[in-house]
């Protein structure tokens, strides 16, 4: 990624500009749910360019299933190939947009790719909190060890409540959204961040 990475300010310059990725289509959504798909959207969506040889060992899988998977999230719109660097490397690939945004059209098909979605990331949260569990007594930094972990509450919220409640947690999450491993605080680590709010039966 020499190239790609000389040209750094400019590429990201041009990233911040894009808008977000809005996903209606089934099919575009259900294009997400592979884990290897998701585990590579990580590192794109944190500005990473990444060839498919490197996106593989970063998702566990071969070069060539890797470059049919980035095949089927770019068909989606997802991401894109960086532009030809003209020295005969691999080109690398780049996320299409600032973040990505689900709205599934309102019928029993978007409905149910938006619950294998959703479901899969329910997943990944899952073994991310197993992961720092089981090693949170060796975490040296009490701060992190302390931070670290899940906070489950059940409330009676209006809809204002609840609204105001995911707006500012997403207002936070975007005063860092589109930091680069180059960019980023000194002392700062790669945190998984999910906001969930599910309204229950209750009325």
């Amino acid at each position: 990624m020499g190239q790609v990475v000389s040209d750094g300010v400019a590429t990201r310059a041009k990233r911040a500009k894009k808008a977000p990725i809005v996903l209606r289509d089934a099919q575009a959504i259900k294009a997400l749910t592979h884990p290897a798909r998701l585990a590579v959207l990580d590192d794109l969506f944190a500005g990473r360019e990444l060839t498919a040889t490197e996106a593989a060992r970063i998702a566990g899988v071969t070069p060539s299933a890797m470059s049919y998977h980035l095949r089927e999230l770019e068909k989606a719109g997802i991401v894109e190939r960086v532009e030809n660097a003209g020295d005969g490397r691999e080109r690398p690939w780049r996320a299409s947009g600032a973040r990505l945004q689900v709205e599934a059209e309102n019928s029993p098909v978007g409905s149910a790719a938006t619950a294998l979605l959703a479901q899969e990331f329910v997943n990944r949260i899952g073994r991310d909190l197993a992961a720092w569990s089981a090693r949170r007594l060796d975490e040296p930094d009490k701060r992190w060890r302390d931070v670290g972990g899940a906070a489950v509450s059940t409330l009676w919220l209006t809809v204002d409540e609840a609204e105001e409640i995911m707006n500012t947690l997403q207002d936070l999450a975007d005063r860092a959204r589109g930091r680069t491993a180059d960019k980023r605080p000194e002392g700062s680590r790669r945190v998984r961040v999910a906001s969930i709010l599910v309204p229950r039966g209750e009325v």
